[in-house]
Formats: C-alpha cells, sequence, structure tokens
C-alpha cells in the first residue's frame, strides 16, 4: 500500500515554485477578484435580492452573502481576468 503521492512530493513549475505554492497564491488571487466584484456589485445596486422578495431586516443582514457568492461565480465563470493578472504580479513577486 502507498503512503503517499506518486511522483516528486513538491512538483517544481517553472519560475521556481511547487505546485502547493502556485495553488495558494491562484486562490489569493480568485479571492480578491471575487472581493472586487462583489464591491462593484454593491456600488451598482445589485447587493440584494429583488424587491418582490419583501425585504425586511433579515434580508438586508444577508444580502452581502448573496453578493459574495455572485461574485465567486462570475470568477469561477471567468470573471473578468482580474484574478490572472493578479496571479501573475503575486507570482513574480514571490520569485524575487
Amino acid at each position: 500500500m502507498l503512503n503517499g503521492p506518486i511522483g516528486p512530493p513538491n512538483p517544481v513549475f517553472p519560475g521556481g515554485q511547487s505546485a502547493p505554492e502556485e495553488m495558494k497564491l491562484r486562490k489569493a488571487a480568485e479571492e480578491l477578484e471575487a472581493s472586487f466584484l462583489s464591491e462593484m456589485l454593491k456600488a451598482a445596486g445589485l447587493d440584494g435580492a429583488p424587491p418582490s422578495f419583501g425585504g425586511g431586516m433579515g434580508e438586508a443582514q444577508f444580502a452581502s452573502f448573496l453578493r459574495d457568492e455572485q461574485a465567486r461565480q462570475m470568477v469561477q465563470a471567468g470573471g473578468i481576468g482580474l484574478s490572472e493578472t493578479l496571479f501573475q504580479a503575486l507570482k513574480e513577486r514571490n520569485h524575487d
């Protein structure tokens, strides 16, 4: 029975960074893009459910969760390209 992954434990990509480091950087870049998109949705007035849902205190308190999830889904669908730019910048900064 194998006790761990097959192959090198931390493959190194061109640029000298291992797979886990690259994954962490990409995740951070995606979270930053999602935060940005969430704030843009809020500024555009898309920070809640349509008024037909009745509003109320509960809706107002949970609107940010809906907006944040919508922003995450936008990033997963390709976003606006900000996460890739952020990823490349973070990768370059970590390489130095």
